[in-house]
């Protein structure tokens, strides 16, 4: 009988840390795929990893509005700078009220 009760012991404890590993895997799926859906546009744009914004790598309204962004007007946004910009609106402006 302690044979029994031993070796459901061990089989449940095989069964908990198999489901704990699969959790770590699948969290980190979900952090990888954040990242390639482009979590933070300023990461995205920084082609080459410096931590810093050309005019050449900014992108979209980014682009558009680089001289208001760049508030030291040194020709790099960085991260503090995009931080501080104002967010892009949402939505397209106001729609007519559903009837």
């Amino acid at each position: 009988m302690k044979k029994i009760a031993i070796i459901g012991l061990v089989g449940l404890a095989l069964i908990t840390t198999n489901c704990k590993s699969k959790k770590t895997e699948t969290t980190t799926n979900q952090e990888q795929k954040r990242g390639q859906q482009g979590q933070d546009p300023f990461a995205e744009m920084d082609k080459n990893n410096d931590g810093l914004l050309t005019k050449t790598e900014a992108k979209g309204p980014i682009a558009n509005d680089f001289a208001k962004i760049d508030l030291d007007g040194d020709g790099i946004i960085t991260r503090a700078e995009f931080d501080k910009a104002p967010k892009p609106q949402r939505g397209g402006g106001d729609r007519p009220a559903r009837r």
